[in-house]
């Protein structure tokens, strides 16, 4: 029969149809064979890889370069070392007129910076005391100079040299009074033997930091510490140090020791001044930081620890010697391990203040003190380092 023309279209819609769905069909058939493709390798993957696989074979992408943990820089404790103060004749006199806080006007932001802070104590604070007889100079500080050397950021003062006792027992006693009052921790000096010879531990930054006072400058055998003897820790003979660097080597990560010694206006170290720092050294110290003669003495390296023999003055009266108008703040920066940086910043000790110098001063000052070290370089920015 022959068709119609309609029923020719009819025809054809019902073909295409019918060669769609069987299109459609595939594709549906298609995608599903992939999807269970992709589950089937995923499952196989999970239960049967070697699951040490990934650590073996770490990313290595871009995203993952520098990615490996940097090790926690060690913990350093500053400090800051300072020469002789004292705060009695001419200088107490400034004091009055320009205020107590004259002497560290232009130093304290040093101090600022630190965690400790340490000088030599170089005058009894005290109002009352029976000076000694047939001595050449001897000093009184009037108790209302401390809070202000406080203020400052002085934290501990060596007691043990030659002018603590000039005004006698009564006026030392007063001294640790003083100090106490104002929290400003004392080495080197005490109430008897036992507590002259103890370190003060200040902990800072989780580093214990133990501070001893010894003093080969001891007027009369009457101002050494005895048993129930208020006193100074006398080091002729250094036996008595040695034990006490040895215990505070059990009590403390950092062991630091102030010596009061040599002779005065003297560039270089005497032979004591030697011996007595590398016994200290041999018992335990880390570091040894000395006073008394007056000047700059050089620095020393011995079995990796350093040796600063003198700081000079700091807060004192004005000599004629210009040596004596010469000083430094020595800054060390020390690991939990005992190694110390140290660097010096130079200071023009005026009558009753220290006072930073200039750039030129400064590096004249920095030259001088090289060449009065014994194995230490000291650079332009006041690093010092040992001699190759």
């Amino acid at each position: 029969m022959k068709q119609t023309r309609t029923q020719r279209v009819m025809e054809q819609r019902k073909k295409k149809r019918r060669i769609w769905l069987q299109i459609s069909m595939r594709t549906i058939l298609f995608c599903l064979i992939a999807v269970l493709a992709v589950g089937a390798y995923s499952f196989f993957k999970t239960f049967f890889s070697d699951p040490d696989e990934a650590s073996r074979f770490p990313e290595t992408g871009p995203d993952s370069v520098g990615q490996m943990p940097e090790p926690a820089p060690e913990p350093h404790v500053h400090l800051s070392f300072v020469g002789d103060v004292m705060m009695a004749g001419n200088v107490e006199k400034m004091l009055i007129e320009k205020g107590y806080d004259y002497p560290y006007t232009e130093v304290a932001t040093w101090f600022a910076q630190d965690d400790i802070t340490i000088a030599n104590l170089e005058t009894p604070v005290t109002t009352r005391g029976t000076p000694p007889e047939n001595k050449a100079f001897i000093y009184k500080s009037p108790p209302a100079a401390l809070p202000a050397l406080k203020e400052a950021g002085i934290d501990v003062v060596n007691l043990a040299n030659n002018h603590s006792m000039d005004q006698g027992v009564e006026g030392l006693l007063d001294t640790f009074s003083f100090l106490d009052k104002n929290q400003i921790a004392y080495i080197g000096a005490g109430k008897d033997m036992e507590r002259a010879y103890a370190p003060v531990i200040i902990e800072k930054n989780g580093i214990r930091v133990a501070f001893l006072g010894f003093s080969r400058v001891i007027p009369e055998v009457s101002w050494y510490a005895g048993k129930n003897k208020p006193g100074m820790a006398a080091t002729y003979d250094p036996a008595l140090a040695v034990k006490a660097i040895q215990e505070a080597r059990t009590q403390a990560d950092l062991v630091v020791v102030i010596p009061h010694w040599g002779e005065e206006r003297k560039d270089d170290p005497v032979d004591h001044q030697t011996q007595l720092a590398r016994a200290y050294i041999d018992a335990g110290a880390d570091l040894v930081v000395g006073g008394h003669p007056h000047v700059l003495q050089g620095f020393e390296t011995y079995k990796d620890k350093w040796i600063a023999y003198s700081l000079g003055n700091f807060v004192f009266t004005r000599s004629t010697e210009p040596r004596t108008w010469e000083s430094i703040i020595l800054q060390a920066s020390c690991t939990k391990s005992g190694n110390c940086a140290l660097k010096a910043i130079p200071v023009h000790a005026e009558l009753a203040r220290a006072v930073p110098m200039n750039d030129t001063d400064g590096q004249i000052l920095l030259k001088r003190l090289e060449s009065i070290s014994i194995n230490a370089r000291i650079h332009s920015d006041g690093s010092v380092s040992a001699k190759d």
